[in-house]
């Protein structure tokens, strides 16, 4: 069966849309009925490419959105299913892909999902033992055909068909915080994402900022619109940073609680609002648009479709009225005047002041590393005999747990025994970063500030940014991709693991492998 919304992507004829379904926590509730409803509805429209479901939304439990997305193909239209990373490891992950490929789901949303914040009698306990940029490899390797290993043969699976996607946000205010979403975004497209998403926002500069950065390097892959119908209400609490990744401006905040003081409390301009939005999307070049909104009805979608058709047509009129900026907030490229868009010229980004301050205790860091752990240099050699010497042995205990005792001290180590500290300027994502991302920040964080400690704890990637462009090294953080973390080592010595070559660092910089020693 063809993969419509998949075509409508591709189609350079056509501008795909997609509407989004929010499922409830439940499973004969209100919520689950009028998503059904909803999806049997836009089937029959004919206008809406795909129905996007997402996957525990806010952090709390709902319905699967592979269950929907099953049931949604039944009635003759595209399931996009959210697929988030928080609540499953690996094996499940790749189980409920398998899944999805049998029931005909191949449309995906590959996220890093929001932080949990409620479950039965407490808080769940995160997982995120995969980042979207390990996912989207396994995806891209079960799209090819998985090989693996059972046996002592190798064997490789049927290929896939799925259709999948990465989300990125243009819309942070700090240098280090914007450029690592930048960053995140290139390991995203080489680990096989097939379209992006922007998070949400109405500064429409940023907008412009992020379609150009993906033409100008070259990545031909489409580009969807994030179109929310925004109550105030809702507004207020992204205003809040009580939703995390959306952004709402003290003065977009300002109009809407106008508009709630007309006679349909503000619903008509919310609806012009999107539809302008719908325009400006397809006046500057995105493939289609994705339309959300709370409570939204399909006459409603199809008011912002045909209204916005008409607004494409002439879309730079009103280019002033979606000009939101954070205070102070970066932008990638220089500001054009005469468009209120932006140039083709990178805002020159060498000068600028740090985001955040770079401890002292870095400098020493880098000195030991220099001194330890370069293959080839200093007390490399001697470090390397040392661990030949204990690996296996009975000392290997003791120096695990000095090992492990000096990293606590020092980075608040987990002892997960395959270390990303060298790629991290030092930071452990393991311990200090709550989502455990290995390839860069999430989209959650706000002015600098993780999403789950809000102005208590900075992003680690915003630290390791300013402590890497202290040196002039930040784009290490584009270019170094880091696997998930080798479970098998868990507990034991890093430093061990390292310099006989069996951590992915080891490898990576080709230290010669020794196989380990059975212990005595």
């Amino acid at each position: 069966m063809e993969n419509k919304f998949k075509q409508s992507l591709l189609d350079k004829s056509v501008f795909s849309v997609t509407w989004e379904l929010v499922p409830g926590r439940g499973a004969k509730e209100k919520a689950q009925e009028t998503v059904f409803l909803n999806a049997e509805a836009a089937a029959k429209s004919g206008k809406i490419h795909a129905l996007t479901i997402t996957d525990n939304p806010g952090g709390n439990p709902a319905i699967l959105a592979d269950y929907l997305g099953m049931e949604i193909v039944k009635l003759g239209i595209e399931p996009l299913v959210h697929f988030t990373c928080k609540d499953k490891n690996r094996n499940q992950i790749e189980g409920q892909l398998y899944a999805l490929a049998r029931a005909n789901v191949r449309n995906l949303l590959v996220m890093t999902g929001d932080y949990p914040v409620s479950g039965f009698t407490g808080r769940a306990k995160p997982v995120f033992d995969l980042d979207p940029v390990h996912t989207l490899k396994l995806i891209t390797e079960l799209n090819n055909g998985l090989e693996i290993e059972a046996m002592g043969k190798t064997q490789k699976l049927q290929s896939t068909d799925f259709f999948a996607g990465c989300a990125v946000s243009p819309f942070k205010r700090d240098e280090a915080e914007q450029m690592v979403q930048y960053f995140k975004l290139k390991k995203k497209v080489e680990a096989g994402a097939n379209f992006i998403i922007p998070q949400l926002g109405y500064d429409i500069r940023k907008f412009h900022e992020l379609i150009q950065f993906v033409r100008e390097n070259g990545w031909d892959i489409p580009v969807i619109g994030n179109v929310y119908i925004l109550p105030y209400g809702a507004a207020k609490l992204m205003y809040e940073n009580k939703v995390p990744g959306c952004v709402v401006t003290k003065e977009l905040l300002s109009i809407l609680e106008k508009e709630k003081d007309a006679p349909d409390k503000g619903k008509q301009a919310r609806l012009d609002r999107a539809a302008k939005m719908y325009g400006f999307f397809k006046g500057m070049g995105y493939d289609g648009v994705h339309i959300g909104g709370h409570g939204v009805k399909l006459e409603e979608v199809e008011y912002i479709i045909d209204k916005g058709e008409e607004f494409a047509k002439n879309w730079m009129d009103y280019v002033h009225e979606f000009q939101f900026p954070m205070p102070n907030g970066f932008y990638y490229y220089e500001k054009d005047e005469k468009t209120g868009l932006n140039t083709k010229t990178p805002t020159n980004r060498k000068n600028r002041p740090l985001d955040t301050d770079v401890p002292a205790m870095y400098s020493f860091n880098r000195f030991m590393h220099e001194l330890m752990f370069e293959p080839g240099k200093g007390l490399f050699g001697m470090m390397r005999g040392i661990c030949k010497s204990i690996d296996g042995s009975s000392l290997e205990h003791a120096f695990t747990r000095f090992e492990h005792l000096v990293k606590v001290l020092l980075f608040d180590c987990e002892n997960c025994g395959d270390c990303a500290l060298f790629e991290l300027a030092f930071l452990c994502p393991m311990s200090q970063c709550p989502k455990k991302q290995r390839n860069g920040a999430c989209g959650g964080s706000f002015e600098g500030w993780c999403e789950v400690y809000p102005n208590k704890k900075k992003c680690i990637y915003v630290r390791a940014y300013a402590r890497l462009k202290k040196y002039g090294e930040e784009e290490t953080l584009r270019d170094i991709y880091v696997p998930p973390a080798n479970w098998d080592f868990y507990q034991t010595a890093s430093w061990i693991n390292f310099f006989l070559g069996r951590d992915h660092v080891g490898r990576r910089l080709g230290v010669p492998y020794v196989p380990p020693k059975k212990k005595k």
